[in-house]
């Protein structure tokens, strides 16, 4: 992977994830592609502002957070 394209707590991630597929017995290579998926899958790639939070947020929260409003008020 390039390491440039990845914030350091990326890179430590990856690293950890990949040991623990090499300690079951995936080769080294296998290991290292799963870790980085994993990663990417979990970070929504690379250096990103608030990795892994939405921009927006979930109809429940907006939900909870009209109920809170109206309580406020009344």
């Amino acid at each position: 992977m390039p390491r440039g394209a990845y914030t350091a707590k990326q890179d430590r991630k990856a690293e950890h994830i990949a040991e623990g597929y090499e300690k079951r017995g995936v080769s080294k290579n296998e290991a290292e592609e799963r870790a980085w998926r994993t990663v990417n899958k979990q970070d929504q790639g690379g250096k990103n502002d608030g990795v892994g939070r939405s921009k927006s947020r979930s109809a429940a929260a907006k939900k909870g957070w009209e109920t809170r409003r109206k309580r406020a008020k009344g």
